[in-house]
């Protein structure tokens, strides 16, 4: 009966409840799976497993993240981003220390405060142009660790690629991380679309992460095509303690934890991951190029990686909204942002590009 079972069709009572054919540019969180991660799911559903990440595809997930990571990576898979930018903040801060970042940085702007109220870390923020800190730029917050009064700066915290869609060279890292290093400090990498910059940049990720210095990154998984599930990986076991713990107290321990790792396997075992990101980074500069030019459309930074950021009319803008699902970014400027992900299409991209030229009356 249970071998029948294994191979006899799942069927299910649910119903689909939104239209397929319905595409957007709001984010690439809106794209689903590819087959190749619901693949893995189902690959890894038939049978028990231990619970709680002593199981067989959290072990071999060990290899497959070392052979992009380094010798010494540890992965620990969360949840989510934010469970993963905390957990990571968490294990290379004190009680009173403090993580200097971008003032664009996700863990500032989009984390509802979760590093500071669940990480008891404070953030010292430092304005921008292009969303990448700079040595002279930490500067401006690293001082005071004999100061009582004061958070103590423990922690440079930098977004690969950034919230503003620019991407860091592996030269820019490692003189961040030799910056840092140099005065006493640990270096977190938010990876939400690290697969993105490595397609970018054409450069493996370890070139700038383990070979640049990264001490711990948050590896951004569900962004690349995953249904769900990241991974705090520490790229060098002296610089934290207690992971285990930490990553449990703040609520991001899987029970079921190989449906995470499976899909981390299938990302990053072979290149569905590379080939994922660089199609939506190809898709990014099809759309770039298609409104660049057109009056009444600037594009505000330059296009790295999956992301178009853009400023045009506001009334524009909300009719656009009406046919394809994108946010402002600033909306009291009128600047917009335009995601693009694994599964958009050049029809996709053809669509949108003609829908703006229409509302622009181009």
């Amino acid at each position: 009966m249970a071998d029948r079972e294994a191979v006899t069709p799942r069927k299910t009572d649910a119903r689909r409840h939104h239209d397929p054919a319905v595409r957007g540019f709001a984010s690439d969180n809106y794209a689903g799976a590819p087959p190749e991660i619901l693949a893995a799911i189902a690959l890894a559903n038939d049978g028990h497993q231990v619970a709680y990440g002593e199981d067989d595809y959290t072990t071999h997930l060990q290899d497959v993240m070392r052979s992009h990571f380094g010798p010494l990576a540890v992965t620990y898979p969360v949840f989510n981003g934010t469970g993963a930018n905390v957990v990571a903040l968490q294990a290379l801060t004190d009680r009173w220390g403090a993580v200097i970042a971008a003032d664009s940085a996700h863990i500032h702007v989009d984390e509802c405060g979760a590093p500071e109220r669940v990480g008891g870390l404070k953030l010292l923020t430092v304005p921008t142009p292009d969303g990448k800190l700079t040595p002279e730029l930490i500067d401006r917050e690293a001082y005071g660790w004999d100061d009582e009064h004061r958070a103590m700066p423990q922690v440079v915290s930098i977004t690969q690629n950034t919230e503003l869609g620019t991407v860091y060279t592996p030269d820019e890292i490692r003189a961040i991380c030799d910056h840092a290093h140099e005065r006493g400090m640990k270096v977190h990498l938010d990876g939400a679309r690290i697969a993105n910059a490595a397609a970018s940049l054409d450069v493996p990720m370890r070139a700038f992460t383990y070979a640049a210095g990264v001490d711990v990154l948050s590896y951004g998984g569900t962004k690349n095509g995953m249904l769900f599930g990241e991974a705090v990986v520490v790229l060098d076991p002296d610089s934290v303690r207690a992971m285990k713990h930490l990553r449990k107290l703040s609520m991001q321990l899987a029970s079921k934890m190989r449906f995470v790792s499976v899909q981390l396997e299938a990302l990053l075992a072979k290149d569905l991951w590379l080939r994922n990101a660089r199609h939506a980074n190809t898709m990014a500069r099809r759309l770039a190029d298609a409104v660049r030019g057109v009056d009444g459309v600037d594009i505000l930074y330059p296009v790295q990686a999956n992301a178009v950021f853009a400023r045009l009319p506001h009334d524009v803008s909300e009719r656009l909204q009406k046919r394809y699902r994108f946010y402002f970014w600033d909306e009291t400027a009128g600047d917009v942002r335009w995601m693009c992900s694994f599964d958009t299409t050049e029809e996709d991209v053809d669509g949108f590009a003609a829908a703006l030229k229409e509302e622009l009356g181009r």
